[in-house]
C-alpha cells in the first residue's frame, strides 16, 4: 500500500513538482548572491541615526532606506538638478546599493525580470488563483512523496536508526552487471537520503503558505499601528539626530521612509525586526510603535525558511537538495517502468480447488515471482495442477475446505524485504497463519530469497519456517536460501524438489540479476592456457584453471568477483570466484570436481585450448576495505581462490592472515607453492594451513574453524584493532566459522552479525 501510494502520488506530481524543484533552485541563488554583495563588517556596532545621516548627506532626496535580510542597504532616492530643469524640480528617481560604512554607492539597484519571472512561475505557475493553488497541491504532493518514501526507506534499511548509516551494495555493481534496477534504486535512496531534511522543510513551508493564502489557516493579525493623531509640527531635526533613531542598531532596520519633503506634519515610518511605528521628524520620538504578533513572526519565519532569505547557507542548502528533485523523478519514473515491465504473468493457474500444488510467493518489487512462474511453469510440465498466488492470499485459500483438497505439496518462496522485514505481498501472511484453526496435511517447503550482506538474510523466511514447524505443518523440504537470486543456487534447490517429488524438474531461471535473459547475456569466448591439478590421491579432483581471452581482450573484473560459465546444453551458469583480476592478464579459477556436476565435470575435461562462454559478474560486497586495517581470510577448499588473489595484489604489504583448510598437505594444498613465495615477499603476513586427511596427532590436524579457536586470543586482538574477517567457501563451513567467531569475541561484546554491520565481516559463500 506504502508503496503504491508513493508510485501514483509520484506519478501525478512529477510535473507540477518538478516546477517547484527547479524554480525553487533558481531562487535559491537570489539569496547566496545578495550575500556576496553585501557589506556587513562594522554594521552590529552602528545605528540607524549615523546610517541615515550618511546616506542623506550623499543623497540628500533620499526617500527610503531598506535593509534586506541579507544585509544589503538599498536607497531609494529622487534627482533633480537635470540639465535644462529649474533648480528642485524632481525629475526622476533612482536606487542603489549603498556601503554602509561610507554611505558611497556599490552600484544601481535593480530586481531581475527573469528573476522575477522565476519567482511568479514558483508562486502560482503565472496562473494567478489557479496557479497559486497547483504550486500549493504540488507541495502537499512533494511532501506527500517524501513522508511516503521515507518510511518505505526506513522500512528497507531496518528501523529509523539506520536511516543515515551507509546502504549496504554498490553503485558499480548495477553500473557494470547493468542491472538497472537496483543502480536506480540505491540512485534514487541515496539522493533521497541526502535531500530529507532540506525538502521536508522546503514542502512543510510551502504548504503552510499556501493554507495562509487561501485560508484555510487563520491569517495573522496585522498588528499596524494607526497613524499618530498628533505631532510637533516644528522645525525638521536632522537625521542622523532623532533619538528614536539613535536607539535602533542597523542590523535591527527593515525599512525607513521619509516624510514628503516640506510637509512638517508628516512623519518617518519605520519597520524593524521587533515591530513598526512612526517617528516624529520635530521631537524625534517613536510614536504609536507596535511589536509583531506571534502568529506574524511564525509566519516570517516560515518565510525565511522556505525561502533562505537572510540565511545564505540554508537557501544553499534548499537549493542543492531542490536540484536532487529532478534526478529523483527520473529514478523513480525508471523504478516504476521496470517494475510495471517485470510483473509476471502466471499462465494455466489452476483454481485452489482443483490444484495438486500450491506455490504462495512473498515479493516487494516482483523478483521472486520470476522464480515461483520457472518452478509453476516446471509442475505444469509433469502434469501437475498448480495454483499460484501472493502469499497474503493465504486465508482466502484455506478458508474453504473445498479448497486444495487435492494438493499434496505446497512451496512458499519469499524475500525478506531491506533488513528482515515482510515483503508487500506477504505483510499479513504470518498472521493469518497464526489464525489457522486446522492445519491442512500437506507437505511444505520453504525457500527464502535475501541477499548475505544484511545481517538479517531471509529473516522472513526464517520466521515463516518457525511458525510453520510451531503449527505442526508437515514439512516436505527444509528450508533453503537464496543469495542475490542465485540461478545456480536455485537449480540446486530444484534438484532437492525433483527429489522429494520423485520427479526430474530441472528448475532453470536467470534473473535481471544474472543478465536479463541468455538472449542479452554478453559472453566472450576463453580459451584454457593453464591448468594445475591437485586432490586426485584424496578422491577430490582439483584444478587451478587459467584462461585467456581468445583474439580479444579479457574483459574489466578484480579478484572476488564471478564468472559465469555456461556448460554445453545447459542454460543455467555456473558462477566460480576469480582469483585473478584483469590486470593479471588472465582469468583464474579454482574448481573441484563434483560427481554429478555438469559444469565442474565439463571444466575438468577441457583440454589445453579448449574453449569456453563466460561472463562477469561483479562482486564488489565481497572485497578488503579501504585502509591499512588487518585483514583475516577464511576459506576451505577451492574458497581459498579469490583470497589468494586478494594477497596476490597486496604490494603495501598490509597484515594479511590467511586461515585456510584442505584435506591432505601433500595431495590437494592448493597454491601452495604461491603461498610460500608471498610468505617470503611480505603480501601474506601469516598462513595456518590444516587439514582433515592427516594424523590426528599432528599439528595441521582439524578444520578450519578449529584453528580459529586455538588462536582466539589473536583472533581477538585483531578484531577488537579493526581487523576485517573475509570468509570464502561452502555454507556449512561458514555456520561453522560464524559460531566460533561469535564465541571469540563475545568478551569484546561484539558478534559476527555486529560486524557485518559494520561492513568488517563479508562472506561468499556456495
Amino acid at each position: 500500500m506504502l508503496r503504491k501510494l508513493h508510485s501514483i502520488s509520484g506519478l501525478i506530481a512529477t510535473l507540477l513538482v518538478l516546477i517547484l524543484a527547479i524554480t525553487g533552485a533558481t531562487l535559491a541563488v537570489k539569496p547566496v548572491l545578495e550575500r556576496t554583495q553585501a557589506v556587513i563588517a562594522g554594521t552590529s556596532a552602528m545605528s540607524v541615526a549615523e546610517l541615515t545621516g550618511k546616506i542623506s548627506a550623499r543623497y540628500p532626496s533620499v526617500e527610503q532606506i531598506q535593509r534586506k535580510p541579507s544585509g544589503n542597504i538599498i536607497v531609494y532616492y529622487s534627482f533633480s538638478k537635470d540639465e535644462g530643469k529649474a533648480v528642485g524640480q524632481i525629475t526622476g528617481t533612482g536606487v542603489v546599493l549603498v556601503n554602509p560604512i561610507s554611505g558611497e554607492a556599490l552600484s544601481d539597484y535593480s530586481i531581475s525580470p527573469f528573476m522575477n519571472w522565476v519567482k511568479n512561475l514558483h508562486r502560482s505557475y503565472l496562473l494567478d488563483t489557479p496557479g497559486r493553488a497547483a504550486a500549493g497541491f504540488g507541495a502537499f504532493l512533494m511532501l506527500l512523496l517524501i513522508v511516503s518514501g521515507c518510511l518505505m526507506l526506513v522500512k528497507r534499511l531496518g528501523g529509523w536508526g539506520q536511516l543515515f548509516q551507509p546502504i549496504k551494495g554498490s553503485f558499480k555493481a548495477g553500473l557494470k552487471t547493468g542491472l538497472k534496477t537496483e543502480f536506480n534504486q540505491r540512485l534514487h535512496s541515496e539522493l533521497g537520503r541526502i535531500a530529507l531534511l532540506a525538502m521536508i522543510l522546503s514542502a512543510s513551508t510551502g504548504l503552510y503558505m499556501s493554507a495562509i493564502t487561501f485560508e484555510l489557516l487563520p491569517e495573522a493579525a496585522t498588528n499596524e499601528p494607526a497613524f499618530p493623531d498628533w505631532v510637533a509640527g516644528g522645525k525638521p531635526m536632522p537625521v542622523n539626530q532623532l533619538k528614536a533613531l539613535e536607539n535602533i542598531p542597523v542590523t535591527d532596520l527593515r525599512e525607513l521612509v521619509f516624510p514628503y519633503p516640506g510637509d512638517i506634519n508628516d512623519v518617518y515610518s519605520i519597520k524593524t525586526d521587533q515591530g513598526s511605528g512612526f517617528i516624529d521628524q520635530a521631537s524625534g520620538e517613536l510614536l504609536n510603535f507596535q511589536t509583531y504578533s506571534f502568529q506574524q513572526n511564525f509566519n516570517e519565519l516560515m518565510y525565511t525558511l522556505h525561502t533562505g532569505e537572510g540565511l545564505w547557507w540554508l537557501a544553499l542548502l534548499l537549493g542543492l537538495a531542490a536540484l536532487t528533485v529532478p534526478f529523483m523523478a527520473v529514478t523513480g519514473i525508471l523504478i516504476w517502468w521496470q517494475r510495471t515491465r517485470s510483473a509476471i504473468i502466471i499462465t494455466n493457474n489452476a483454481k485452489p480447488q482443483l490444484a495438486q500444488a500450491i506455490i504462495l510467493v512473498g515479493s516487494e518489487s516482483n523478483s521472486t515471482w520470476g522464480f515461483a512462474k520457472a518452478l509453476h511453469d516446471a509442475l505444469f510440465a509433469k502434469d501437475i495442477l498448480v495454483h499460484t498466488a501472493p502469499m497474503n492470499r493465504f486465508k482466502n485459500i484455506f478458508s474453504d475446505n473445498k479448497n486444495c483438497r487435492n494438493s499434496t505439496q505446497m512451496f512458499i518462496l519469499t524475500a525478506t524485504y531491506g533488513d528482515g522485514a515482510a515483503p508487500a505481498s506477504a505483510d499479513q501472511f504470518l498472521e493469518q497463519l497464526e489464525n489457522l484453526a486446522t492445519v491442512p496435511n500437506i507437505p511444505v517447503a520453504v525457500l527464502g530469497f535475501g541477499d548475505r550482506q544484511f545481517p538479517q538474510f531471509c529473516h522472513f523466511a526464517k520466521q515463516v519456517e518457525t511458525l510453520l514447524i510451531a503449527k505442526s505443518w508437515p514439512q516436505l523440504l527444509p528450508l533453503d536460501t537464496i543469495n542475490r537470486q542465485s540461478a545456480q543456487e536455485f537449480h540446486r534447490w530444484g534438484e532437492a524438489v525433483s527429489g522429494a517429488l520423485d520427479k526430474d524438474l530441472a528448475l532453470s531461471y536467470l534473473p535481471e540479476l544474472h543478465g536479463a535473459g541468455l538472449n542479452r547475456l554478453k559472453t566472450v569466448n576463453l580459451e584454457l592456457t593453464n591448468r594445475d591439478n591437485y586432490g586426485e590421491a584424496v578422491q577430490a579432483p582439483t584444478a587451478i584453471l587459467r584462461f585467456s581471452a581468445k583474439n580479444k581482450s579479457l574483459p574489466k573484473f578484480e579478484a572476488g568477483d564471478l564468472v559465469g560459465i555456461l556448460p554445453p546444453g545447459d542454460s543455467v551458469p555456473r558462477f566460480y570466484s576469480l582469483a585473478s583480476s584483469s590486470a593479471d592478464g588472465a582469468l583464474e579459477i579454482c574448481v573441484r570436481q563434483q560427481p554429478n556436476g555438469l559444469c565442474s565435470n565439463y571444466l575438468h575435461a577441457l583440454a589445453i585450448g579448449g574453449t569456453i562462454d563466460a561472463f562477469i559478474q561483479p562482486n564488489p560486497t565481497f572485497r578488503p576495505l579501504l585502509g591499512n586495517s588487518p585483514i583475516i581470510l577464511v576459506a576451505a577448499g577451492t574458497g581459498i581462490a579469490p583470497l589468494v588473489g586478494f594477497i596476490r595484489h597486496n604490494i603495501k604489504h598490509r597484515p594479511m592472515y590467511l586461515y585456510w583448510g584442505g584435506r591432505n598437505p601433500h595431495s590437494d594444498f592448493l597454491y601452495e607453492p604461491e603461498l610460500n613465495q608471498y610468505l617470503s615477499d611480505k603480501r601474506l603476513t601469516e598462513l595456518n594451513a590444516v587439514f582433515s586427511r592427516t594424523d590426528k596427532q599432528q599439528s595441521d590436524h582439524g578444520y578450519v574453524q578449529d584453528k580459529l579457536m586455538a588462536d582466539s586470543d589473536k583472533i581477538r586482538h585483531l578484531i577488537s584493532g579493526g581487523a576485517q574477517v573475509l570468509v570464502c567457501g561452502g555454507r556449512s563451513m561458514s555456520k561453522s566459522v560464524a559460531e566460533e567467531l561469535d564465541n571469540i569475541i563475545a568478551p569484546l561484546e561484539l558478534d559476527v552479525a555486529k560486524l557485518k554491520a559494520q561492513g568488517l565481516y563479508r562472506e561468499d559463500v556456495y
